[in-house]
């Protein structure tokens, strides 16, 4: 029991942060014109190519916004996709073997970031230096869901191998 209960704890955990990443990346997709105008204004206006390309975006989100705000309706689906996956994570918190399927759609998920980035990111003329901060979404959160992958493996097993009283 002790062994279940130290397993359930480290898949919660990862999946906090699974769910919290994905929540806080959907909702940062809502405000997107004041974020890039803050991170703008902070970084400076140096000659970075990280500042001229933020300036860059910011003022095409500017533009796109003032003439044609309606476009800004894809980003909102955008972020509601992000807040949906969140949740589709909850079932693994009570049911995690039932659910293990959510987890490896979220590292096939994870693993198809990586291409999407590369081909759509030069077919729309997006700066290397950024498809890799891109790709690094899928690197980063493919971690926390092997852990989590495992663990239910282990779980799996060792309900398995429980004997089942009727």
């Amino acid at each position: 029991m002790k062994s279940e209960k130290r397993l359930q704890r480290i898949i919660n955990i990862n999946l906090v942060i699974v769910v919290i990443g994905l929540a806080v990346s959907g909702i940062t997709a809502f405000p997107i014109q004041a974020e890039l105008a803050w991170l703008v204004k902070t970084t400076g206006g140096s000659n970075s190519g990280m500042f001229l390309w933020l300036d860059k975006v910011y003022d095409a989100v500017a533009t796109t916004n003032r003439h044609y705000p309606f476009l800004a309706y894809g980003t909102d689906w955008l972020a509601f996709a992000h807040l949906m996956l969140a949740i589709l994570f909850a079932g693994i918190i009570t049911e995690p073997v039932k659910n293990k399927w959510v987890v490896q759609f979220g590292i096939i998920a994870c693993v198809m970031i990586i291409p999407l980035a590369f081909i759509a990111g030069r077919v729309r003329g997006i700066p290397f230096f950024w498809q890799l901060i891109d790709c690094s979404f899928g690197v980063i959160c493919i971690v926390p869901l092997y852990i989590i992958y495992r663990c239910i493996d282990k779980l799996s097993k060792w309900q398995s191998d429980q004997p089942k009283y009727i």
